[in-house]
């Protein structure tokens, strides 16, 4: 019976093998993502799966402005802060002036001018 090859003739012929075949020569079996690396890209198939966006119609009016368009999203959100407005519930209004800001610092910095009261003694 024949003796049982050696050691490096072992290693010479994985790197032939791995010239033929293409494949990454890796004697000491070291992590390298080759794996990974060599699957087809998932990108194509994932962006064809979900469907194409639709243009918005701000979108619309920006890319044509001279046509009178309508856009029902944008007219009830308007309705909508009127009607917030009316019953108080709207955006505060802007600081115009530095003067402005520092009369709300003043207050202690609390909502309606409170001010923090000093525990009892």
């Amino acid at each position: 019976m024949p003796a049982p090859p050696s050691l490096s003739r072992l290693a010479d012929l994985l790197k032939l093998r791995c010239s033929i075949y293409q494949q990454l020569y890796n004697p000491l079996n070291i992590r390298t993502g080759s794996k990974v690396l060599r699957q087809r890209l998932k990108g194509a198939a994932i962006a064809s799966y979900y469907p194409r966006r639709m243009v918005s119609m701000k979108e619309l009016q920006g890319l044509y402005p001279e046509l009178e368009t309508y856009d029902d999203y944008e007219a009830d959100r308007e309705d909508n802060i009127v009607l917030k407005k009316a019953r108080g519930k709207g955006a505060p209004k802007k600081k115009r002036t530095a003067e402005e800001s520092k009369k709300f610092a003043k207050r202690g910095g609390r909502p309606g001018g409170a001010v923090a009261k000093a525990p009892p003694t």
